[in-house]
């Protein structure tokens, strides 16, 4: 008999003698088990390496049976510690569900699901603890005879091996249906884990959350004598009701009913000495050569399995689905207890149908782009090997408050640009950056950001842009969710990853101190790699040996604004973005040679790809109403600048200045032909002032979003046209925002009455004009996908039509007679009145046309289907529209505003606040979520602070 180390803490424990199982028929009934259906309850004997043991078990299986359904799959479910098999009721209350809806003629296979308790663990059967396990009879039980257990239960069990079988565990059942599944790989079809980790390098200590319990003289009172460790775990789910927290700790009530979880605890193979940590590394090292389908789903708050086991595991399964590697849904905001937090029955059940149920060789495609795509490096070595060598490609405008007496502009030839894109795309080879890399991007838009991003791009390196204006824990959350290999910021950005932790290899922009490089953990500089570049003809040369990106390669990760949730990673490949550039250049009549102000970030990176000079004018990125227009008209004077992008929060502070504007600056913006506002919608009268400050430019307002950034088009002309075809503006649905763009297919979703979009049933726009729909939209220049997040990118895209890949957008309107786009707003805003769905846009636009509103929001207060239309308004400076201590509209006001609506929508409430909270990217768009919540308080009489 092997002897076993001793455990530090274990030798206070005194011995529990061995006991049955529970008769779990009786223990089931003495406290309340929501969502678990006693049917599924059975007590199983198995033999296992020491004798016959009793497992309780929950399976589906005999309730398939009576229905009369065969199981076409069965998955073997394996929670951790110190949970039990009730973690997976809603697992199995799928599986039957799908059985009862087959029944009815549903499609898809049907699965078993069977969930043990492991033993010593829930109902099972509880086992001997002696007092001292240093003397060498067992005191726990360890990891190999946990995965042997298995072995005997499912002989027990009888399970067909014909059919596909599929593994599910959490925690260290994660760890045991891994190792059981790599043991009998031929038998097992797939592999499902959530939050659980199968290596941990012995020199390193185990996460502060996990080393507590672990700890001498506190693992048995920590774990068995009290329930700590129980309760602390509990604690860890987001919003677990108290009626759920008693049925998990219903098996654990007392001392003797707790051995197992120290027992659990002790058989954590930490130390290299430890008897189990021979099968952990087994195991570990099985997993690379896992080649069937795998699937992570996880919670990214666990403060044990945190993501470093995330990244480990992605790395071992990168053979899974014979090469692809593991699908992983991230879900923001939930924990170690992801299962609680989340449905993850819908994410397995839907994995499983895409695995085992659809054909694989779907032959989606993407349609054709519009024009001829040229590699986003390409156009930059042809304008540098042109006439225009020597002509400006960036220029960046210095900050008026901290620029020194006569300080010019900063500018960079293309031929200079193209250079320091080489030497730092070599430099950063040589440091180690390889093909694929993902590289964190915190730098600001200008002329070093745009060399940094090409290098990478040419070396076919990820480029992650996440923007600063997501705000600390925003990109605290996108920079790990992306987990990139490297990060190149300046001094704030390398700061904050070090302060924050966020991963990566460190590269500072700017050439640091030793104390600075030191204490930021940083282990080069673009500067210096810039400095040590040698000749052309060697740069040229060690470029050779880096093969330029295909178009499928991943080139960039977008994050999304993060105003109808957590940020969300947008991959784009090379070959996606170039189809991006080459529907600009088509759309707006783009040429090489042209110049552009970027007062809207993404427009700035694609600049030398379309072969435009981009000019970065002088405003603080994050908050785009810094953008005055004096700003903008001595960038255009430095830049020769032909064409203005900016947000719709720029172009409004750019109007609000346009005052201040010297006549020589006048003429320097009489030379912009063409402007671009994309982001959220513009409202006709700014773009109206906007046209008087850009007399002989032509006003565009494309419609896109960070998944596909130019979907539908619309000019100033064509915008006052619509609206006169309209009787008036309260027949206005919404904001309407163009036609489709060359290459781009649109589909509809129409809305049911409680606001869902179909599912299956997608509408022609021509054969379905004002019907309220969920816009799905394809394209060439469309999103690759969503950056770990599988189930997201499944619901995304999950209805196809004519074999194309389409995009579920979130928004929602509708087209009229005439083809054009009317926007209403975005899915989880619909307000749900008695007589059908309707957005928001319907009944602000026409009370965003009052002279004293600004801007205004409309929410849906009450239940689903019977929702009452809230209109809250942010009043134009100097109007004094609510009662004095209270919200509330004047009624004069509110008449007016009920008024405007009548033709469209009944309001039942005015309410008026000082500012509407909006995102903080955009500056422009309103969360109206948050609006809601605050008005459904302020209908209800209670008094609550301004939203």
């Amino acid at each position: 008999m092997v002897k076993l180390p001793r455990i530090p803490g274990l030798g206070s424990w005194r011995p529990i003698s061995a006991r049955p199982a529970q008769n779990p028929h009786q223990a089931l009934t003495k406290t309340p088990l929501p969502g678990l259906d006693p049917v599924w309850s059975r007590v199983v004997q198995a033999k296992t390496d020491d004798g016959r043991r009793s497992f309780h078990v929950l399976d589906t299986g005999p309730v398939l049976e009576e229905l009369g359904v065969a199981p076409e799959g069965t998955i073997l479910a394996v929670h951790g510690n110190p949970t039990w098999s009730y973690m997976w009721r809603e697992v199995l209350a799928e599986s039957v569900r799908q059985a009862q809806q087959a029944l009815n003629g549903g499609s898809g296979r049907i699965w078993r699901v069977i969930a043990p308790d492991q033993l010593d663990m829930g109902f099972s059967e509880r086992l001997a603890h002696p007092e001292a396990p240093s003397a060498g009879a067992p005191s726990y039980r360890k990891l190999e005879q946990r995965i042997t257990d298995l072995d005997g239960l499912m002989d027990a069990l009888e399970v067909e091996t014909d059919k596909p079988l599929v593994t599910l565990g959490h925690d260290w059942g994660g760890i045991i249906s891994l190792a059981w599944a790599t043991r009998h790989h031929q038998a097992v079809d797939a592999a499902i884990s959530l939050n659980t980790a199968v290596d941990h390098p012995s020199g390193e200590p185990v996460p502060a959350a996990l080393r507590a319990a672990m700890a001498p003289g506190v693992l048995p009172a920590s774990t068995v004598t009290t329930d700590g460790f129980l309760k602390v775990t509990l604690s860890l789910a987001e919003d677990m009701d108290d009626e759920t927290r008693r049925a998990f700790r219903s098996p654990y009530v007392s001392r003797r009913g707790r051995g197992g979880i120290g027992g659990f605890v002790a058989d954590i193979p930490a130390l290299a000495e430890h008897d189990s940590r021979t099968v952990l590394e087994e195991t570990s090292a099985a997993l690379r050569e896992w080649t069937n389908p795998a699937l992570l789903i996880w919670g990214p708050k666990d403060p044990v399995f945190q993501d470093r086991y995330l990244h480990d595991l992605l790395d071992r399964l990168g053979n899974a689905a014979d090469g692809q590697g593991a699908d992983l849904h991230r879900f923001e905001g939930a924990g170690h207890l992801v299962g609680e937090d989340k449905d993850i029955s819908e994410v397995i059940f839907t994995w499983l149908r895409q695995r085992f149920d659809e054909p694989q060789d779907q032959s989606l495609a993407s349609p054709e782009p519009a024009a001829e795509i040229m590699g986003l490096h390409d156009q930059l070595e042809e304008m540098a090997a042109s006439w225009r060598r020597e002509t400006p490609a960036a220029v960046e405008m210095p900050p008026v408050e901290l620029a020194a007496p006569g300080e010019q502009p900063v500018t960079v030839s293309w031929s200079q640009l193209r250079e320091e894109v080489n030497a730092l795309a070599s430099g950063l080879y040589e440091l180690g950056v390889s093909r694929g890399d993902r590289i964190s991007l915190l730098v600001q838009p200008g002329n070093s950001l745009t060399v940094i991003l090409y290098a990478c791009l040419r070396l076919g390196a990820v480029a992650v842009v996440a923007d600063a204006g997501l705000g600390i824990k925003g990109l605290t959350r996108a920079v790990r969710s992306a987990r990139p290999d490297w990060v190149i910021g300046q001094r704030t950005g390398l700061t904050a990853a070090r302060v924050l932790g966020w991963p990566g290899r460190r590269i500072s922009v700017d050439a640091l101190s030793p104390r600075a490089t030191k204490m930021l953990g940083v282990e080069a500089s673009v500067e210096r790699l810039l400095r040590r570049a040698g000749s052309l003809a060697s740069t040229a040369a060690a470029l050779q040996e880096i093969p330029a990106p295909a178009a499928q390669d991943d080139a960039a990760i977008l994050f999304t604004s993060g105003s109808t949730g957590p940020a969300k990673g947008v991959v784009y490949t090379h070959g996606r973005l170039g189809a991006l550039v080459a529907l600009l250049r088509q759309q707006f009549g783009v040429a090489p040679g042209a110049s552009l102000i970027a007062g809207f970030a993404p427009f700035a990176l694609l600049g030398p790809a379309i072969g435009a000079t981009s000019v970065t004018p002088d405003m603080v990125v994050t908050k785009p109403a810094t953008l005055t227009a004096a700003a903008v008209a001595e960038a255009a004077a430095a830049g020769q600048a032909t064409m203005f992008f900016g947000s719709p929060a720029a172009l409004k502070n750019v109007a609000a200045t346009a005052h201040r504007l010297t006549d020589e600056q006048r003429e320097a913006l009489r030379r912009i032909r063409l402007v671009l506002s994309a982001g959220a919608p513009v409202h006709p009268a700014l773009l109206d002032t906007v046209q008087e400050i850009f007399p002989e430019a032509e006003l565009h307002t494309p419609y896109g979003m960070t998944e596909g950034l130019l979907q539908a088009d619309f000019t100033r002309e064509e915008i006052h046209q619509a609206a006169e075809e309209s009787a008036s503006p309260r027949s206005q649905a919404g904001v309407c925002v163009g036609r489709p763009v060359s290459g781009v297919h649109f589909s509809l979703a129409p809305l049911d009455q409680l606001g869902r979009p179909a599912e299956t049933e997608l509408l022609d726009p021509a054969e379905a004009p004002g019907v309220l729909s969920e816009l799905v939209v394809s394209a060439a220049h469309l999103k690759e996908r969503y950056d770990r997040l599988w189930f997201t990118d499944q619901q995304s895209r999950r209805d196809t039509k004519d074999q194309l890949i389409w995009h579920r957008t979130g928004d929602i309107g509708a087209f009229d007679a005439q083809g054009r786009l009317w926007i209403q707003g975005r899915l989880q805003h619909v307000i749900t009145t008695p007589a059908g769905p309707i957005g928001p846009g319907v009944v602000e636009t026409p009370v965003d046309a009052l002279a004293e509103v600004a801007r205004s929001a409309a929410v849906g207060v009450g239940p689903v289907g019977t929702q009452s239309v809230v209109v809250i308004v942010e009043a134009e400076r100097g109007q004094k529209l609510h009662l004095p201590g209270t919200p509330l509209a004047r009624p004069e006001f509110a008449r007016e505003v009920r008024a405007a609506c009548a033709d469209v929508q009944e309001v039942s409430t005015v309410l008026v606040v000082d500012s509407l909270p909006t995102d903080i990217r955009h500056n422009s768009k309103i969360d109206r979520s948050a609006l809601a919540q605050w008005a459904e308080q302020v209908v209800a009489g209670k008094k609550v602070s301004a939203p």
